[in-house]
């Protein structure tokens, strides 16, 4: 499986990804700071990677519905250090291990994860 780490986010995801044997690149590795959501996005869709963000406009389904990306999962929580981002990273490490999010919207949050299918 392939990601791709929004610029909101800790660069540490994509080492974190990496280390449990997935497919990882940040926004700036690949020169998309500042690019347009729709940029991003598209990009995304052209490499199969799912995008992984804080970005709440991701988790418009009017806008991204599932099933017309590679897959999206949007990080929400009230506190967004990188210590609290990052363990909610690692809680959704064994999640991915048995569910792949392609296609779909993911929604994690502390207390649970909600998900958007097709």
């Amino acid at each position: 499986m392939k990601f791709k780490i929004d610029e909101n986010l800790p660069t540490e995801f994509a080492a974190i990804l990496r280390e449990a044997s997935f497919e990882a690149a940040t926004v700036a590795e690949e020169d998309l700071s500042g690019t347009a959501d729709s940029a991003v996005l598209d990009r995304c869709r052209v490499e199969t990677r799912v995008l992984v963000t804080l970005d709440l406009d991701f988790a418009n389904v009017q806008a991204h519905p599932p099933g017309t990306h590679a897959g999206i999962i949007v990080f929400r929580s009230k506190l967004q250090d990188k210590l609290t981002l990052i363990s909610l990273l690692k809680r959704v490490l064994p999640v991915l291990r048995r569910r792949s999010p392609e296609g779909q919207l993911w929604i994690v949050q502390p207390d649970r994860i909600r998900y958007r299918e097709v």
